[in-house]
């Protein structure tokens, strides 16, 4: 809309009866802390390490997201499952716990047995009977889509399809949909976080496996050949997160149930180190109702 500038000159000489609304304080938002757990299958544990730390140090979360190995740590955490009893779950877990050996054309393991242990691991099995908002990331291997199941619903199906490694696990069905791992389309749920309704968001993400942890059969290559393709494409959930945790896992191959209380120890360890600039701004906003945590405090931070 035109306005010709004798009608801005009058309204400048005017005296505004009122203060005009740019002037007037803003009532701040509330932060909504949101956590998105990257896969990592046995490396997963990592996450209850994390989870623990900030449960421990009462850091909020508000709501929670993952996929592959993250979306089972995310479910069990959003139904009431303390970080301790999935950590115990972790330890005791073996592969034949999740997965029954059956040579098929799309796989050579069924993950039907995952079921009875989501059953035993889970407080609650819909998504709107969680304590807070959770997600969980499939990927449609057909059309290459990131299918994204929250709010209504079963989760153990999706929590299924999404630990479904393609070439071991045999892929899900879903309706008319076909299945596999969340991490093929989505390493780190970021951006379903904050779509949950988090404000910020911590990341949490299991790096690569060093140069000392070495192949050693078919699925290691299989995983370490992802590992290198999902490093090439961080920056589409990095956009997303305002922390990043990213605990010392480089050592540990996909499979090392064995060291599951190393993998705990390495999560709570990085929690630990990114605890001081989160309890800053936490503890600020509780004492003083200021929601302003700047993006530049957080991003970047491992």
């Amino acid at each position: 809309m035109k306005i010709a500038w004798g009608n801005w000159a009058s309204l400048l000489r005017r005296k505004p009866s009122r203060p005009p609304e740019m002037f007037t304080e803003a009532v701040p938002a509330p932060v909504r802390i949101g956590v998105a757990l990257g896969g990592g299958f046995a490396r997963g544990l990592a996450h209850v390490g994390v989870l623990s730390v900030l449960e421990q140090n009462h850091i909020p979360i508000h709501c929670i997201a993952g996929v592959s190995a993250g979306a089972i740590v995310a479910a069990a955490y959003a139904s009431g499952t303390t970080p301790e009893e999935i950590a115990r779950a972790g330890c005791a877990m073996r592969f034949t716990d999740v997965a029954r050996w059956t040579i098929g054309r799309m796989g050579i393991a069924g993950s039907d047995r995952m079921e009875r242990f989501l059953r035993k691991l889970l407080k609650h099995y819909a998504f709107e009977e969680m304590r807070m908002p959770l997600g969980v990331v499939a990927t449609d291997v057909v059309t290459g889509e990131a299918m994204v199941f929250r709010d209504r619903g079963d989760v153990v199906l999706p929590i299924r399809a999404s630990c479904s490694y393609p070439g071991l696990f045999q892929p899900v069905r879903c309706g008319t949909r076909l299945l596999v791992d969340g991490a093929i389309s989505t390493e780190v749920p970021a951006l379903l976080t904050r779509l949950l309704g988090a404000t910020h968001v911590i990341s949490v993400h299991l790096p690569m496996q060093g140069a000392a942890a070495i192949p050693t059969n078919m699925f290691h290559v299989i995983n370490r050949c992802f590992q290198i393709l999902h490093s090439r494409t961080e920056i589409t959930w990095r956009q997303h997160s305002d922390l990043v945790i990213e605990p010392d896992v480089r050592g540990m191959e996909w499979d090392a149930f064995d060291s599951a209380m190393q993998l705990v120890r390495a999560g709570e360890e990085a929690a630990r180190q990114a605890l001081p600039r989160l309890q800053a701004h936490t503890h600020h906003n509780a004492t003083t109702g200021s929601t302003l945590i700047a993006r530049s405090d957080w991003e970047g931070a491992s």
